[in-house]
């Protein structure tokens, strides 16, 4: 018999120990080379732990389990024959199970007929919201079951959803509360304690300060509604509001260097380039990968370097590498309807942009009141680092940069006066 010692891998530099998140296989099974049998949390990243090689599987350790780089996690037997078929044990049971479970209701659905047939179309239509619908079910948390659709073929329209909630939703539709007076306890992840420790950490060792201002989204919105078709088919990648913020920021930083900077002991660090993380959403939590060298990008590497970080975080493959560094942070929590907030600073950065939701709002254009996509923008900085001047100047020059986009193709100079060679 030849057993194989399966050790966890180093994640990356200054990781020594990670958690088991969960097996993604069972004692005993038989698995493939390659094939993922768990999923590690270190304190930067949730990564797959694929088998080294392919056969019997012996679990040394627990979900939950915290155990260090190097140390044995489980043991394969390599001598194995693969099971008869060739497939899996566990997917073989679970194909019996589906076969087990799924013929009786085949049986008792053809026995008895159905007394009010209802069309394929009508089936498959009733109860999906419209696009408008769904953008505001999915912002009030509201379920498709919630909703009566008056719609064609039971589609839920936009008015179903604004007057099922006028109405309200009885107790019993309303999901989550059971109303019992249960507690249940889970234990935190590393990731999420890691987090937790570092923004702490955060509040307690920086003199932080946020300074606030407001940007008149037409320009961008203006530009992108012009030309989205056109750049969509000519990079093949959708352009969005985050390529346009990320490059008034590189110019911004360009301008500012000390919003670039970093302390380190009782020195500064400045930084020829600028490496933006990007804050995602992840099921495993806040997610910041890094896009690096983003002042030499055009708004298309931009857009597409983003939506690749994005989807290895959203499935969990992102690399710690691919989170580690960067000098500089953009946040928006307006995907999710805010209106304004304090972002805390990612370490060891010194600042963090917060972009908000665009909202129509009154303002005073040439002595006239006229209606503007209205955006409001937040920057935290560590006052340490970064005077009350560049951090306000800093802000400003991203606001700028963003009401006159044709700015970002100058370096932020005027079109006109580079025009003239002013």
């Amino acid at each position: 018999m030849s057993v194989l010692e399966m050790k966890v891998p180093s994640p990356g530099e200054s990781i020594s120990e990670v958690e088991i998140a969960s097996w993604l296989v069972s004692d005993g099974d038989y698995v493939e080379k390659d094939q993922a049998i768990a999923e590690v949390d270190s304190d930067k990243a949730t990564l797959e732990l694929p088998a080294e090689e392919s056969g019997i599987i012996t679990l040394k350790a627990e979900e939950g389990d915290a155990v260090k780089v190097g140390e044995v996690v489980c043991l394969i037997d390599t001598s194995a024959a693969p099971p008869s078929g060739g497939a899996p044990k566990a997917e073989k049971e679970e194909k019996k199970e589906e076969e087990k479970v799924a013929a009786p209701v085949v049986q008792e659905a053809a026995s008895k007929p159905n007394p009010n047939p209802v069309s394929e179309k009508e089936s498959y239509a009733k109860g999906t919201p419209s696009v408008a619908a769904a953008k505001i079910m999915a912002e009030n948390g509201v379920s498709a079951a919630q909703v009566n659709g008056s719609g064609k073929d039971g589609r839920i329209t936009k008015q179903d959803v604004i007057a099922a909630m006028a109405g309200g939703f009885s107790t019993a539709d309303a999901q989550g509360w059971g109303g019992s007076r249960d507690q249940n306890r889970e234990k935190m992840s590393m990731l999420r304690r890691k987090i937790a420790e570092r923004l702490v950490s955060v509040k307690n060792e920086t003199a932080m300060l946020t300074t606030f201002n407001e940007v008149d989204m037409k320009p961008i919105m203006d530009l992108r509604k012009k030309y989205k078709d056109n750049f969509a088919k000519f990079h093949e990648i959708n352009l969005g509001f985050m390529s346009f913020f990320t490059k008034a920021v590189t110019e911004a930083l360009n301008i500012y260097p000390a919003v670039n900077a970093q302390i380190d002991g009782k020195e500064m660090i400045f930084h020829d380039y600028a490496d933006i993380g990007i804050a995602v959403s992840s099921p495993k939590g806040l997610m910041v990968p890094i896009v690096r060298n983003a002042e030499q990008m055009s708004l298309a590497e931009i857009e597409r370097e983003i939506k690749r970080l994005a989807i290895k975080a959203r499935d969990g493959k992102i690399t710690p590498d691919e989170m580690s560094g960067g000098t500089f942070t953009i946040t928006n929590g307006g995907v999710f309807g805010s209106m304004l907030s304090t972002p805390i600073i990612n370490p060891p950065q010194s600042a963090i942009l917060g972009m908000h939701n665009i909202v129509e709002r009154p303002v005073a254009i040439n002595g006239k009141v006229e209606i503007r996509p209205i955006m409001y923008v937040a920057l935290s900085y560590d006052h340490r680092i970064i005077d009350g001047k560049e951090s306000v100047g800093f802000l400003v020059k991203v606001k700028e940069m963003l009401e006159n986009p044709e700015r970002m193709i100058f370096g932020g100079k005027d079109p006109v006066e580079v025009l003239l060679g002013l």
